[in-house]
């Protein structure tokens, strides 16, 4: 089948590329405009656009969709790109972490009467965490269980009725980026699944969201790292974990702000009532204990200022602080 598709990080790109793979022509490919990256603040293009011009698939990138913008020129790139796609021959979009809303009129020329519409892949179970940050909240939750829903698009905000869903169990010392990549492999292999079945002539059952469970996934600040010691050792662990690679859960200990990249629930028996939250109680053999408001926690890895990731044991000794009474600041 020709698709159109549409999706701008890593996680697009797998998808995107498991759909090249499997025989289906991409004609035409949508992403964010080239963003300005890295220490030297060079334009860097997106994982998307990369592959798409590897491929010599056409590639548009417009400041948005929305032909009634008040900006002229982002009005111009969205009438110049509503009038590419109306004028394509195509079977489906498939829209990936786009990071652009896909007005009506756009999900219109996907559901003529001679194509299947418009599908998202979305790394959650619907309707649980709709929205920007499914895989960081899930583990921030504490979720036992996410997934990958194949969705038939609408105009909402990931309302749309799901066609496939996958489900994933998280692991208890899962981070977002582990999770992401694994299931990125899976919403690659369940849009490609899809698109088979829909080439094949076959019927895809559609069936509408629950309205019962829905919970909405926030976009991650960079003010959410800060660690506040006073909350629970399992609430701490699973903040650090789902801020793992951004923006970083950090605390600050004799005016070091640290970062705190893996971590776990220490064993019974470490507690110590006396200290207070934030109190490094002691060493593991690669990490270190701290008392949290409710229970400890061993972390694991971390981060000094200009330095690299390594165990938090060796991180606390390079910069002098593993054999003294130490506490990370709660935040206030």
């Amino acid at each position: 089948m020709k698709i159109i598709f549409a999706g701008t990080p890593e996680f697009a790109a797998q998808a995107m590329r498991a759909i090249d793979a499997s025989g289906h022509e991409i004609v035409l490919a949508l992403t964010q405009p080239d963003r300005r990256a890295g220490r030297g603040m060079h334009l860097q293009a997106s994982p998307v656009k990369e592959f798409a011009l590897q491929k010599n698939i056409p590639v548009l990138q417009p400041e948005t969709l929305r032909r009634n913008s008040a900006d002229p020129q982002k009005q111009a790139q969205a009438q110049a790109a509503y009038e590419r796609i109306a004028s394509m021959e195509f079977d489906a979009m498939v829209v990936v972490a786009h990071g652009l809303i896909l007005p009506q009129e756009i999900l219109d020329i996907s559901e003529r009467a001679d194509r299947h519409g418009s599908f998202n892949i979305h790394a959650s179970l619907l309707p649980r965490w709709r929205g920007a940050a499914p895989i960081q909240r899930a583990i921030e939750a504490g979720d036992p269980k996410t997934g990958i829903c194949i969705m038939q698009m609408d105009a909402g905000l990931d309302t749309g009725d799901t066609v496939l869903v996958a489900i994933l169990d998280i692991a208890g010392n899962e981070t977002s980026a582990t999770l992401h990549d694994r299931l990125a492999r899976l919403g690659a292999e369940s849009i490609v699944h899809v698109l088979n079945v829909l080439q094949q002539g076959n019927h895809l059952v559609r069936m509408p969201q629950a309205n019962e469970g829905i919970t909405y996934a926030e976009k991650i600040l960079k003010s959410e790292a800060e660690i506040d010691w006073n909350l629970s050792a399992k609430e701490i662990d699973q903040r650090i974990r789902a801020f793992n690679p951004f923006p970083g859960a950090s605390s600050q200990a004799n005016g070091l702000a640290v970062k705190f990249w893996n971590s776990r629930l220490a064993a019974i028996g470490v507690e110590n009532p006396s200290q207070e939250s934030g109190d490094v109680l002691g060493l593991s053999d690669h990490g270190v204990y701290i008392q949290c408001g409710d229970g400890v926690l061993e972390v694991l890895e971390m981060q000094k200022p200009g330095g690299k990731k390594t165990d938090a044991k060796t991180c606390l000794q390079s910069i002098g602080l593993g054999e003294k009474q130490l506490r990370f600041q709660s935040k206030e």
